[in-house]
């Protein structure tokens, strides 16, 4: 991930469409997008992304804004399906404005339970675990035990081995966790920007020495129970880890990671590099040449989004002596310069065992776990690959330095306050105490954590700029960093955004925090921590990369994931000094007394993006005018036999190779999560008895249906309002922090979904907020307040509110193209796909675009609409209330439910509205600043006359992992090709992210139906489809997602019959089902409608070569 997040469901989560299915804040729910505007299931393999969302501090799991952009992400935040979803729930920070509609997106009827219930409740509340690790078997199987530990916050006994003939360290963490974790970690500093690392990541899951086929890791994706399947690169490192609750199954994944890392084919193999990094390809002499390869194209959709540039340039000049100075990702420009024996040289070097970190996490044997890594490990002998990994020391400036950039954004759009300006501190150049180290990670929430912290405030109330930008404390990296900044600033205001961070630290230093600020901020850390709640992300791997942190550096690994002590030690300190005392003196000495600052400008120019295509274009005309006609006769030759290799299947013999489980292993019942129906004051009570820790989760839901189709766009606004103003007796600071001190959280968010068989869709509006169960009173009483008692009478907030939500869409739009294409598309189609698009979609933009000029000049029309908004939808009728806690919480905090329900009136008086309402169905070409293309195709195929089948899951599934993966993505060159079946609204789609084609990729759509018709499918094949599928449908969960999922179905009606009905049909889907499935999607390639985001000059090529085929727009 640069620091690269390769999601190999990634590809199905920030890039990877083959999943129905997604998640939102760590849930699961039935959309396709989530409404903090992520893209989900995107089907690449590789997301080279920002790190997994809430894992970017040592001491909690913490999310940042999604405008905060990471110093070392190269893309965006691509979580995969079951990897990092949007772990965005009550993190750290709190964002508002859920731009992205929230749709109830295909969930099949059995999906969202999770394969056990006692893993919450085994690793948070269990006595010390037992562990039977055995030291005569480490030592006989050549390891030495350095250190052991008992971790009380997580139960967990942790041990601390050394490889003694290899230096390899192995941590074996053992508890009664069933989910799982294996990791692999090695130090890959690089020394430029070509990208070995990243394509290296990429190449070594294609093939290895124990199973000899182009991409096991394909296999692993279609026929695994696996919980989390991916691998990162970050600026210094790469990671591979693999979860599953499964132990057949986890071993499995665990001997092919192994197999790969150690063993890979791709250093023997140049078509491999060649596909995955770069490769001159032609087709016929007579054509022009062109530059393809995954990671190349991948990095040129990277370098598109302003973002990630701001990131890039500023861990550059932070870091301008050490492997941080070049991208480990890699620069398009350099990337080709790479060669294939630098590429067997950098494998040769740092993936060796000296170099290794590995982690085991979970309730397996932990002697078996030693005698796994020993057969690999014995091969090898001690060699220099540590030392020769170490990440040199970056020395403080002496005076603070300035960089001057710039990034694309389109020819047509106004420039003015399009600058970006972001101040960057490096704090140390040695390893902070424990004590500093925690103080600042606390320093930094109160500055920014929350939309009421004081230097997130000033900076945003200040009208200089649209939204933040830096990622605050960063200490992943060898050494921690402080950033902040603005974007959507005009140049002449960068010295006063300059001047107002330095003022208001200087103020914070000479005023302190408040009391109650201080008690909000522990409140919403401690809660965070001790939860422990990583939503759909393993927390065996969210520990494991906070001990990586430490770890990787030489560092105690232990010491992140033991807080109890540390944070004692923090109040206690705060209650003897004050808490001035405590922080003042950090924000003097490490930020506005360092001379290592850095600022950097980040300018607009229109330009921009067509002086890189430019520079690629010359580079290719004098590299074919370099060429002899012998050598492009060649050259076509290797092309051909490169495509013809990446088009031919593996043999039955090597597939074969690849560990697969039986449908023997797989339960034939759909697991079920406790769900009482009833009724309280008029309204619909579910209660899910589950363990929890002693927490009280809750989703108030109301009817969004009762609002007017006009008023739909100002619904995300509506929700962020009532978190982020006051009330008559509290302004939204003090809102803020007593909402930071009594719960572990509140948010506020829309969400759509089609039913099937009918029109109208399902909307509401979902107030989502946990606490602890004695704090049951408090929690009702401030969703109460947050309903009912806030004032829409700020508008210079509200101003703010829709320049930021106006900033997150453009940045959506860039980096997530593929999730604007659907949404278009399904406003095209049916009517909760409309009214979706209308809250998140290039629709929503364009109404914000205008209401920045109504806010300014009709402020009381606005205002009347936001009061409409809540007298239409808060009301006793058709609400329900949602309870996941133990039967004690569930009892305690019925008479608080019911006082909250008696607060609304028994109905709004309103009648439900009339929403038939499509987009056009047109073709469109959406024009952006880009130099890489999202592709998008779909169509409705129940009106084609398909009856819905659970085979159609397994079908879907496949066509993601086989012909779109093949075609568009390894012989296409884009980062990822993928489809999406929703069960509920009949619509089939096709995307694909990051691509360098076009009219290549929707033809390879329209193939689709002929290869399904042609397809041969063996018993193992099938077998490996309809496993994969049920690892999706019996996705891992915690307590507080089973209960989230059980109201979804409820709402959509898919009842526990529904759900083993289609079971049944999953587990039965034959080849037939396949063949048929090709009848019902030549609608798509029929009569589908066609979204594509590209630049101006791929969609003219497009139309070019056939006339008519897109309506052009330009949106940026």
């Amino acid at each position: 991930m640069m620091h690269t997040l390769t999601s190999i469901q990634a590809a199905q989560q920030f890039a990877g469409l083959t999943s129905k299915w997604t998640r939102l804040n760590g849930h699961v729910v039935s959309k396709r997008w989530s409404s903090s505007q992520r893209p989900h299931n995107v089907a690449k393999r590789w997301a080279s992304s920002q790190r997994p969302p809430n894992l970017a501090k040592r001491w909690a799991s913490s999310q940042r804004p999604p405008n905060l952009s990471k110093r070392w992400s190269s893309s965006p935040n691509l979580a995969g399906r079951k990897s990092f979803s949007a772990l965005t729930a009550f993190g750290w920070r709190e964002f508002g404005g859920n731009e992205a509609g929230s749709v109830f997106k295909s969930l099949p009827c059995s999906l969202a339970i999770s394969r056990r219930t006692s893993a919450v409740q085994a690793v948070v509340a269990t006595p010390s675990p037992r562990t039977d690790s055995n030291a005569d078997v480490a030592k006989e199987l050549g390891f030495a035990k350095i250190e052991e530990q008992f971790i009380e916050e997580y139960k967990s006994t942790a041990i601390l081995y050394r490889h003694e003939d290899t230096g390899a360290e192995v941590i074996s963490v053992v508890n009664e966790d069933e989910n799982k974790v294996f990791g692999i970690v090695f130090r890959t500093p690089p020394k430029d920007s070509k990208g070995i690392p990243h394509i290296l990541e990429h190449s070594v899951l294609c093939g290895s020495r124990k199973y000899p086929l182009k991409e096991p890791f394909v296999e692993l994706l279609k026929g695994s129970l696996h919980t989390f399947l991916n691998a990162f690169t970050y600026p210094d490192r790469t990671c591979y880890p693999v979860a599953s609750t499964n132990i057949k199954d986890f071993y499995n994944l665990v001997d092919v990671y192994l197999d790969a890392v150690f063993h890979p084919r791709c250093i023997d193999e140049v078509q491999t590099f060649q596909q995955e990094g770069w490769h001159y390809e032609l087709n016929d002499p007579s054509e022009d040449l062109t530059l393809k390869g995954v990671v190349f194209n991948e990095m040129k959709g990277v370098y598109s989004q302003p973002d990630n540039v701001l990131g890039r340039v500023c861990q550059q000049a932070v870091f301008p002596e050490n492997a941080y100075s070049v991208d480990s990702g890699g620069d398009p420009n350099a990337i080709p310069d790479l060669t294939f024996h630098e590429f067997q040289d950098f494998h040769r070097k740092f993936y060796h065992p000296s170099n290794a970190r590995i982690w085991f996490y979970g309730n397996d044997d932990p002697n078996e776990r030693l005698r796994i890594i020993s057969g690999y490990l014995r091969e090898f002998q001690r060699n220099s690959a540590a030392e020769d990994s170490e990440v040199k020391v970056q020395k403080l400036f002496s005076e603070p330095k300035r960089v001057v950039a710039k990034f694309p954004v389109g020819e047509a759009g106004d420039t003015k306050k399009k600058h970006m300006v972001c101040l960057n501190w490096l704090l140390s150049e040695n390893p902070l105490d424990l004590q500093t180290e925690l103080a600042l990670g606390f320093l930094d929430h109160l500055m920014l954590g929350t939309p009421a912290s004081p230097l997130r405030k000033a900076l945003l109330e200040s009208g200089l700029g649209e939204a933040l930008v830096g990622g605050g404390i960063e200490d992943e990296l060898l050494q921690p960093q402080f950033s902040v900044g603005l974007k959507g600033v005009s140049h002449d205001d960068i010295p006063r955004v300059e001047e107002l961070i330095f003022s208001t630290l200087r103020g914070l230093i000479e005023e302190g925090f408040t009391d109650e600020a201080v008690e909000s901020s522990m409140n919403t850390i401690e809660f965070s921590l001790r939860e422990n709640n990583t939503g759909s992300f393993p927390r065996g791997l969210s520990l494991m990369l906070r001990s990586v942190g430490k770890w990787l550096y030489g560092g105690d690994p232990f010491e992140p994931l033991k807080f109890s002590q540390p944070l004692a030690a923090l109040k206690a300190r705060l209650a003897a000094e004050g808490t001035k005392a405590v922080f003042s003196p950090l924000i003097q000495t490490y930020i506005l007394d360092n001379q290592h600052r850095v600022t950097v400008e980040l300018q607009p120019d229109g330009e921009k993006a067509a002086q890189d295509e430019n520079f690629e274009r010359k580079r290719l005309e004098q590299v074919k005018a370099s060429m002899t006609e012998e050598d492009l006769a060649e050259l076509a030759r290797a092309t051909e036999e490169l495509r013809r290799r990446q088009e031919t299947p593996d043999p039955p013999e090597a597939l074969k190779a690849v560990p697969c489980l039986s449908l023997s292993d797989i339960p034939k019942e759909p697991i079920s999560v406790p769900n009482e129906v009833g009724e309280l004051c008029g309204s619909t009570i579910l209660c899910h008895d589950l363990f929890t820790n002693d927490v009280l989760y809750t989703e108030v839901v109301f009817d969004l249906r009762t609002v007017r189709s006009d008023l739909l766009p100002f619904v995300p606004l509506f929700c962020q309002s009532l978190l982020e103003m006051g009330t008559k007796s509290m302004d939204f600071v003090q809102l803020s922090q007593l909402i930071g001190r009594k719960t572990g959280g509140i948010s506020v968010y829309p969400s759509t979904s089609s039913l099937r068989g009918k029109v109208e869709p399902s909307s509401h509006i979902i107030v989502r907020a946990k606490a602890m169960v004695s704090q049951t009173a408090d929690l009702f009483s401030l969703i109460r307040t947050v309903l009912q008692d806030v004032q829409f009478e700020d508008q210079q907030r509200f101003k703010q509110f829709v320049a930021q939500s106006k900033s997150r869409m453009e940045s959506r739009l860039t980096g997530g193209g593929h999730a604007i294409s659907a949404s278009r598309m399904d406003a095209k189609i049916n009517v909760a796909g409309w009214v979706s698009e209308q809250m998140g979609g290039l629709s929503y933009l364009e109404f914000l675009k205008n209401l920045e000029k109504r806010v300014e000049e009709d402020w009381p029309s606005v205002k009347e609409n936001l009061d409409e908004i809540r007298r239409l939808v808060f009301s006793k009728k058709g609400a329900l209330v949602n309870l996941t806690a133990d039967a004690k919480g569930l009892i305690a905090a019925e008479p608080h439910v019911a006082l909250l329900l008696k607060s609304f009136p028994e109905t709004s008086g309103a009648e439900i509205s009339n929403w038939d309402i499509r987009l056009p169905a047109i073709n469109e070409g959406l024009v952006i600043p880009t130099q890489v293309n999202y592709v998008g195709k779909a169509a409705n195929i129940y009106e084609s006359g398909y009856k819905l089948n659970g085979s159609a899951y397994v079908v879907s599934k496949y066509i993601g992992n086989s012909w779109l993966w093949d075609r568009v993505r390894v012989s296409g060159g884009a980062y990822g090709g993928f489809c999406d079946f929703d069960s509920h609204s009949g619509v089939f789609s096709y995307l694909s992210y990051r691509d360098p084609n076009l009219v290549k990729t929707l033809d390879n759509f329209d193939g689709t139906v002929q290869f399904l018709r042609e397809l041969q499918l063996d018993s193992d094949s099938l077998t490996k489809a309809i496993i994969g599928t049920i690892g999706d449908v019996d996705s891992y969960q915690l307590p507080d997602a089973k209960g989230y999922s059980s109201m979804l179905r409820y709402l959509l009606g898919v009842t526990d019959e529904e759900r083993k009905q289609r079971r049944e049909e999953i587990l039965s889907t034959s080849l037939k089902d396949f063949h048929e499935f090709a009848t019902a999607l030549e609608i798509v390639k029929e009569k589908g409608v066609v979204v594509a985001v590209a630049s101006a000059d791929d969609i003219q090529a497009a139309n070019e070569e056939r006339p008519g085929l897109l309506d052009v727009k330009v949106v940026l």
